[in-house]
């Protein structure tokens, strides 16, 4: 496998045009200032003025250059991935892995953290019982991110999950831990199948819309009070999944707009940011930092990711892939946002190794609870090491 170090480095070309782009935006009608219709137009004007007059990408970049990262590619495709050691050579490999609307650089602030959290073996706790320490690899699912360009059609979640197996024995670790939200969960509950005992043990991150989607496990076992409840959840969103069935059936024909105009690919992602985060925070930046939303966005932007992304649904919807399958390997998962359902109808035998619930946060939990999402990886993988 070619594996070489990377930096990022957008000409300045790109970021000229970039800024052309935004000045010369055709804007919709400004007929509601409500989200009920989608973004609206005034709020997406003052980012857009944001964007262009106050934020910085020479900056960000310079930040994300800080994390070491490299380059694979496998089956042809380039695989970009943030790829933080600890001191400790014997720090437990721990693979994260994005869902959507996303990439890698999601993590960017979790990664110095993991890296440099309390020394530990793959084999147990250290004497003064201090949490492990990781290696933490974050690679960018093909088509996101800077794992571009998008070769080939057929990046679903199981040649995911084999690629970013392979990925991982490259860069020399033989046994790790996992993570995953959203379709990386899937991507880690198929490794957890097919890489077997290489998978020391992995932990999803959810949220109440997990709970209320066409993938929710069976829900026979709830009282009628608690169904009641659950169809109010699922009618609450069904609305929002508006961008699901467009990009599960005809991604391509979304893919021309969110290629084409800066505007049209943030504000699909910003979206997201303020319907899927915690529902106490009214605007995105309340939930997030605002810089470090446009970085997420103008990684997309560059990465020509509206293309990769919306294909990244539609081979996921049309995959045979690991959902609800049983395997072996330990489980754990961290559910975020305040809904008594959730453990009710995800974990209701209390089977899973580890749960652990706040009552703040969503969908983007590196981002809006970086310090939480830290304390359980840690919590659960030194509670399973000890074990």
């Amino acid at each position: 496998m070619d594996i070489r170090p990377t930096t990022i480095a957008i000409p300045d070309a790109d970021l000229a045009d970039l800024n052309d782009r935004l000045e010369r935006t055709r804007w919709p009608s400004d007929l509601t200032g409500s989200w009920e219709r989608g973004t609206p137009v005034s709020y997406a004007k003052r980012l857009a003025r944001y964007w262009r007059t106050q934020y910085d990408w020479r900056e960000e970049e310079a930040k994300l250059n800080r994390l070491p990262q490299v380059t694979a590619i496998i089956e042809g495709q380039p695989i970009h991935c943030f790829h933080v050691r600890a001191a400790d050579d014997a720090a437990v490999p721990l693979l994260l892995v994005h869902g959507y609307p996303s990439s890698a650089v999601e993590f960017a602030a979790v990664l110095p953290m993991l890296a440099d959290a309390g020394r530990g073996t793959i084999d147990g706790m250290r004497a003064d019982g201090a949490a492990p320490e990781f290696h933490v690899v974050a690679p960018s699912i093909p088509g996101c991110g800077f794992s571009i360009p998008l070769m080939s059609h057929g990046w679903d979640i199981v040649r995911t999950a084999h690629a970013f197996d392979e990925l991982m024995q490259a860069l020399g670790y033989d046994r790790y831990a996992v993570f995953g939200e959203d379709v990386g969960a899937g991507v880690i509950e198929q490794l957890c199948l097919d890489a077997g005992d290489r998978v020391l043990g992995s932990i999803s991150a959810t949220d109440p819309g997990a709970i209320a989607t066409q993938y929710t496990p069976p829900t026979d076992h709830l009282t009628a009070d608690e169904h009641e409840r659950h169809e109010r959840l699922k009618d609450a969103r069904t609305e929002d999944f508006g961008y699901l069935a467009l990009q599960t059936t005809r991604p391509l024909s979304v893919a021309y707009g969110l290629t084409d105009s800066p505007i049209a690919q943030a504000m699909w992602i910003v979206e997201k940011f303020r319907e899927w985060t915690d529902p106490e925070r009214e605007l995105p930046e309340d939930a997030v930092d605002l810089d470090a939303l446009l970085t997420l966005v103008t990684v997309a932007w560059f990465g020509r990711n509206g293309d990769g992304e919306v294909n990244l649904l539609y081979e996921a919807a049309h995959a045979q892939a690991a959902w609800g399958r049983h395997h072996d390997r330990p489980q754990g998962m961290a559910a975020f946002g305040e809904e008594p359902l959730m453990r009710r109808i995800l974990d209701p035998d209390g089977r899973l190794a580890f749960w652990s619930e706040h009552p703040r946060g969503g969908h983007f939990p590196a981002m809006e609870a970086p310090e939480q999402l830290v304390g359980d990886l840690r919590r659960y993988f030194a509670g399973l090491l000890a074990a």
